[in-house]
């Protein structure tokens, strides 16, 4: 557990300390001016692109009509703040000059301020010492790339379930929103540090990580101790209701304290890093999506080394085999309970802080939507299965990922709520849940 903890804690350090020294959102807005000040119908190729003493340097080749020339831009901005969107574009130089003020303010307000400036920025040349692939499997090895954040957010709030259903034999909401929860503090954190010491990013970065775990398995411990412990000796709709409850109170407490919009930052460490290539495009991954993944993977294989090697993880078991059997035996149910529900919101809360270092935050109402979908995961998988459940996250973010890719994105969230009314017609033990593929009797 040590040494899986300290490699962690190392490859996060170091991809941390190799994030780029400038916003990687001003070199993203420097990129998509490109379109703007060459001709219609050019191909763009950025080179190279790095800072110095606050610009941003981009070297490319544009290309109309098979007569390829070499260009640059360079883009100066006014000292931000916290965001990258509090930066000021101040000046935009080529090899033809300074752009005027007049054709600055219109490029601002006119063609930056619209999505489609964005959307049309040009990336860099595939490298040639990349592995080259074929069109379909560059897209596939993309997408799956791009699903690395969601499947560690999904799986690790499906274990949350599943950590909880194993012993009581119910369904307990408001995981969701102790992954806002967590979210909303890491991103606090990460805030009020940088306005206290804006040169120390990653320490600021690792302290906001700890206090959004902090702040979601303090939360968790109070929703346990208020609501949910003087109802578990309670069967059937009490603990529903009240678990149900607690969730519509934990969004309106969130909303209320922060407001509808919530707290946004910048997605840390988001650059592409080139991985493979085709003849027209290159397959990217951000440092941030491996960290995710790696992170996820970490914790999934420490949950499940200490449910197999701890006491605590042979209390839990022996639980939810027989608690009649295990309460004879010595065995506490309810400080496993409470033990169990630190856990899963504790687990809960590093998806929230995943799912602000990867995507820039969260607000209020992505707790229910985190909700529904990793009890779809954790249904899939086993909901009685910390394994089974793990695998369901993994197996449901790749689902979407594929959906997006082909499908209309619209209806991903249909498709994904149709597999768990399937599964819960056809298979309620989950695929790697109960062997008998229904659930136990509770």
């Amino acid at each position: 557990m040590r040494r899986l903890l300290a490699a962690l804690i190392f490859a996060v350090t170091t991809l941390l300390a190799a994030c780029h020294p400038f916003g990687v959102d001003d070199e993203r807005i420097c990129r998509a001016i490109l379109p703007a000040i060459n001709p219609a119908g050019v191909t763009i190729r950025v080179t190279r692109s790095f800072a110095e003493q606050g610009t941003i340097h981009i070297n490319y080749e544009a290309t109309l009509n098979g007569r390829m020339r070499h260009r640059f831009i360079v883009c100066q901005f006014g000292k931000g703040g916290l965001r990258s969107a509090d930066h000021d574009l101040l000046a935009v130089t080529t090899e033809q000059g300074a752009m005027s003020g007049a054709s600055l303010l219109f490029l601002k307000r006119f063609y930056l301020s619209s999505p489609e400036a964005l959307w049309n920025e040009p990336g860099a040349a595939p490298r040639s010492d990349l592995p080259l692939l074929t069109e379909t499997m560059a897209l596939i090895v993309q997408h799956a790339l791009a699903a690395l954040p969601s499947l560690a957010i999904y799986a690790l709030i499906a274990a949350s379930y599943a950590l909880i259903y194993g012993i009581v034999g119910r369904i307990l909401f408001g995981f969701g929103e102790l992954a806002v929860i967590g979210g909303t503090a890491t991103t606090l954190s990460i805030i009020a540090g940088l306005i206290v010491s804006p040169g120390f990013a990653i320490t600021v970065s690792l302290i906001g990580i700890i206090m959004g775990l902090a702040a979601a398995a303090w939360h968790g411990l109070a929703a346990e101790r208020l609501v949910i412990a003087p109802l578990l000796h309670q069967h059937g709709l009490p603990i529903l209701i009240a678990t149900t409850g607690m969730t519509i109170a934990l969004a309106e407490y969130i909303r209320l304290s922060q407001g509808q919009g919530g707290r946004w930052l910048s997605p840390l460490l988001s650059f592409p890093v080139m991985v493979a290539r085709t003849a027209t495009f290159s397959v990217t991954v951000t440092p941030i999506a491996v960290i995710s993944a790696l992170a996820g993977f970490a914790a999934a294989l420490a949950l499940i080394r200490l449910m197999k090697r701890s006491t605590f993880g042979q209390q839990w078991r022996a639980l939810a085999d027989d608690p009649i059997a295990a309460a004879l035996c010595g065995v506490d149910r309810r400080v496993v309970f409470t033990a169990s529900f630190l856990l899963a919101a504790a687990l809960a809360g590093l998806a929230g802080v995943l799912t602000t270092l990867s995507f820039g935050g969260v607000g209020y109402a992505q707790g229910l939507t985190l909700t529904l979908k990793a009890l779809t995961a954790a249904i899939l998988g086993g909901i009685g299965s910390v394994r089974g459940a793990l695998w369901g996250g993994v197996l449901l973010g790749l689902f979407e990922a594929i959906w997006s890719a082909s499908m209309p994105i619209e209806s991903r969230d249909i498709a994904v709520y149709t597999i768990l009314a399937l599964v819960l017609i056809l298979r309620p033990g989950g695929l790697f849940g109960e062997r008998a593929g229904a659930p136990r009797p509770v």
